[in-house]
C-alpha cells in the first residue's frame, strides 16, 4: 500500500552535516505519521526521530539538537538533517510510516520501510 525509498546516505567525516531523504507513494502521506530508525553494525534497530501526521516531533536522546526530521506533504518526502556528525552515528538509516497519526519511538508500530541508506561517518 505504502512504498518508501531512501536516499542520500554516504561517507563523511566527523563533524560533517548530512541530509537524507525519504520518497513516498500510496496511502494518504499527510495523515501517516513518519519516522526514521537506524541500525548500526551489530546492533538492532533503533529509534532515532518521528513526526506526527500534526507535526509534533520526537526525537531519541542521542540525536537531540543535532538532528532534524522533516516532511513535505505535497511532495511526499520524509527528510532527516544530520549535524555534527560523529562515528556512533554510522548505520543504515530506514524511514518509516505508520497509519495512526502519533509519532511513537516504538518500531513496531510501523507497518511500512523503506530499503534503508547506508550513512558512515569516519573519525
Amino acid at each position: 500500500q505504502v512504498q518508501l525509498v531512501e536516499s542520500g546516505g554516504r561517507l563523511v567525516q566527523a563533524g560533517d552535516s548530512l541530509s537524507v531523504s525519504c520518497s513516498a507513494s500510496g496511502g494518504t502521506f499527510s495523515a501517516y505519521a513518519l519516522g526514521w530508525f537506524r541500525q548500526a553494525p551489530g546492533k538492532h534497530r533503533e529509534f532515532v526521530a518521528a513526526i506526527s501526521a500534526t507535526y509534533n516531533l520526537n526525537y531519541a536522546d542521542s540525536v537531540k539538537g543535532r538532528f532534524t526530521i522533516s516532511r513535505d506533504n505535497d511532495k511526499k518526502t520524509i527528510s532527516l538533517l544530520m549535524k555534527n556528525l560523529n562515528p556512533e552515528d554510522t548505520a543504515v538509516y530506514y524511514c518509516a510510516a505508520r497509519t495512526g497519526m502519533v509519532a511513537y519511538a516504538q518500531s513496531n508500530l510501523y507497518a511500512y520501510w523503506g530499503q534503508g541508506t547506508q550513512v558512515t561517518v569516519s573519525s
